[in-house]
């Protein structure tokens, strides 16, 4: 799908070059659809909500970690990074759709005093807890919009890249540098002892410890080298 058949994503809370339009979702991804014209009349026909509510526009940009839901075939899927940077559907449980991750982007005191913080996907959550910061991830509920829980970006955390050539990768925070007037670097190192360094914006907190607080697409995260990749294939082959 290039130049004009391209579908172009509508206006909505991610960036242009960072959603998949529902279009693709349903047609290139899952196959719901052959034709543009039959993610129309699925979108029109209110099958398809993204975080909990109903998309009609078969444009409308999903991005990292929102929830897609089809009622009617009852299927639900995240939207994450493989380990090449790739985005993929990542089917959940129904208990597991209940929430999201959002990464803080903004902490503010809004009008009449009122402290509001501003996430990667466009809320903004009044009276927030107290002790969210800027980069923190919050656990959102996707029914009432309220947060519960607070993953502190703080050495340890566990956090997975969502730019650059690292895009996909879990791993531990293991040191931040911070560069004044330029971009802070942060080191991570995998489960598999791999260290690699990326620019602070690019990385989001998905839990503490090692436990991720969300289920992660095959690979869970760890890139591996071309010969790896080989000698698994042949050893699929010959099996």
């Amino acid at each position: 799908m290039t130049g004009v058949w391209a579908p172009r994503p509508s206006q909505g809370p991610h960036k242009l070059r960072e959603c998949l339009p529902m279009c693709v979702i349903l047609r290139d991804r899952l196959k719901y659809a052959l034709t543009g014209k039959e993610c129309q009349q699925i979108c029109m026909e209110r099958c398809v909500k993204v975080d909990g509510k109903v998309r009609t526009d078969p444009n409308y940009p999903a991005g990292f970690m929102d929830v897609i839901e089809l009622e009617k075939a009852n299927d639900r899927f995240r939207l994450l990074f493989d380990i090449k940077g790739r985005y993929v559907l990542h089917r959940v449980d129904r208990e597991e759709a209940q929430y999201k991750l959002c990464r803080v982007n903004k902490v503010f005191v809004g009008p009449n005093k009122v402290p509001c913080i501003v996430t990667h996907d466009g809320r903004t959550i009044r009276y927030p807890d107290p002790d969210v910061k800027v980069n923190d991830s919050v656990k959102v509920s996707i029914a009432t919009g309220k947060m519960s829980d607070i993953y502190s970006f703080d050495l340890g955390a566990l956090v997975m890249i969502t730019k650059g050539h690292n895009c996909g990768r879990v791993g531990t925070l293991m040191h931040i540098e911070k560069h004044e007037g330029s971009f802070a670097i942060v080191t991570i190192k995998d489960s598999k002892g791999n260290a690699f360094a990326t620019r602070l914006g690019n990385m989001f907190v998905i839990g503490s410890g090692q436990k991720p607080s969300v289920t992660l697409p095959k690979g869970r995260g760890i890139k591996k080298t071309i010969l790896e990749e080989r000698g698994e294939a042949e050893a699929a082959g010959r099996l």
